[in-house]
């Protein structure tokens, strides 16, 4: 999707949460922010097996 759709969306989903009941507005909120979340690349990349758990030999 397009940057400018999603933030439009956002704001638009925001002016809704404004004239809505309270529960309805934390939602619609939460759905504001998570189209806002998507705009944002992502701040820290997941590594899988750099650490690895080293166990000490038994002497044989």
């Amino acid at each position: 999707m397009d940057e400018d759709f999603i933030r439009g969306r956002a704001e638009h989903i925001r002016e809704l949460a404004t004239k809505a009941d309270p529960f309805t507005k934390k939602r619609l909120l939460d759905l504001a922010n998570t189209y806002e979340r998507s705009l944002r690349p992502a701040s820290h990349v997941a590594v899988k097996g750099t650490a690895k758990h080293s166990q000490p030999q038994a002497k044989r």
